[in-house]
């Protein structure tokens, strides 16, 4: 896969990396965790990546840590899919405190003593994402909250101790408010549906959460922000590193795709061509070309956009349309060069022991992330054209 000719020698080595790839069929096949995985990055201190070094971490840019998800993605999609969501809360912890704003620095502390921060945001029939809740947030007298409501795709379910969510409070005086905050999990409060039983991305174990009164203590309630649309720093940091991270996963996807195609292309032979291999059919040369391509333009955007996020690069009112037409150009482009590597490859890989079977059937998932195709179109067409006229 193409590298920045800048890169450090990666974390995660070729050995961890054929490690993981190992495993990744089994977890897939068995529906379970990848517990192993988890084992070994977290001896090598890869959950601590975006942590600062005073506080026990790598210190890793997201440049770096972006980089670091796409090879571990090439191996395991659904480990890195899962780990991506503590890597966001810790990366949105690290752009907050890199401006200034020191109201998640608990999170890099905690992270750095080694808690796993999980992603409970998501909920479904909410199209509104960050910028609405069906969460009740029900305000506590000491300026805590507890959450009453369904959380979906919670990824790293098995494993988390600090769960990252919002809701709706309406009943404060000051409300609407969308409330954010992190629940501990030995405060209970919460029951985890063990219904992560889906056609991709399985070892993630996104398990559906339901909230029935989790607290989130007073200093561990960062926003009360006005529901819609909202320029705060926190729903930047989290837009830039979700779609950052999310779009290095879906690339690594693609990456490894183009690799098996690619091998599959000088392994077949066809007895059409007087046994040659495939390698040198006009027709499967081009959809090689194609894919590699495709694959190929994402590298630079995905390194650009997080190297400016480290470096507080201002694009002002263009940095949303960026930031979801590098998620929506990396999830769509990992699923044509797929299906090209598919097309190369041949039947075997409708076999579901297939590691090409398996990437097809992982790299559905990027259709079902924020921002999606309608939502990211909408966002760019208001960047350029301004809102719709009532």
């Amino acid at each position: 896969m193409t590298e920045s000719t800048h890169s450090p020698e990666p974390l995660l080595t070729d050995d961890v990396i054929q490690r993981i790839r190992s495993r990744a069929a089994g977890h897939d096949r068995e529906n379970t965790f990848f517990d192993e995985d988890l084992a070994e990055l977290v001896a090598l201190g890869y959950l601590r990546a975006l942590v600062p070094v005073e506080f026990g971490g790598l210190g890793f840019s997201l440049e770096r840590t972006a980089r670091e998800q796409l090879r571990l993605a090439s191996a395991a999609p659904a480990t890195a899919l899962a780990v991506n969501m503590h890597l966001v809360w810790t990366g949105v912890a690290k752009v907050l405190r890199d401006r200034g704003d020191e109201s998640l620095a608990f999170v890099l502390r905690e992270a750095g003593a080694g808690e796993i921060f999980a992603f409970g945001l998501s909920e479904a029939g909410n199209d509104l994402v960050l910028f609405g809740s069906t969460t009740d947030a029900r305000p506590e007298p000491d300026g805590g909250y507890r959450f009453f409501g369904t959380k979906i795709f919670t990824s790293l379910s098995p494993v988390w101790t600090r769960l990252g969510t919002m809701g709706l409070d309406t009943t404060s005086a000051d409300a609407p408010k969308i409330v954010y905050g992190f629940v501990p999990r030995g405060g209970g409060g919460f029951a985890v549906k063990e219904d992560w039983d889906t056609i991709g991305m399985r070892a993630s174990q996104s398990n559906t959460t339901v909230l029935d009164g989790a607290l989130a203590p007073s200093d561990r309630i960062v926003r009360r922000l006005e529901p819609g649309p909202n320029a705060d720093s926190l729903v930047f940091a989290i837009f830039a590193n979700f779609e950052i991270l999310l779009a290095a996963v879906y690339t690594g996807i693609g990456a490894r795709a183009l690799e098996l195609g690619i091998a599959a292309a000088r392994r077949r032979t066809s007895l059409k061509n007087d046994g040659r291999t495939y390698a040198q059919d006009p027709d499967i040369r081009w959809r090689i070309a194609d894919a590699a391509i495709a694959q190929d333009a994402l590298y630079p955007q995905l390194d650009s956009l997080a190297r400016d996020v480290d470096e507080r690069v201002d694009h002002g009112g263009l940095w949303f349309p960026r930031l979801v037409g590098l998620k929506i150009r990396a999830t769509e482009t990992a699923r044509h060069v797929v299906d090209q590597a598919v097309r190369v490859s041949g039947g075997s890989t409708y076999f579901a022991s297939s590691e090409m079977g398996r990437l097809y059937r992982d790299v559905l998932a990027g259709i079902f992330h924020p921002s999606d195709a309608e939502s990211a179109h909408s966002t760019v067409a208001n960047a350029y054209l301004g809102p719709l006229e009532d």
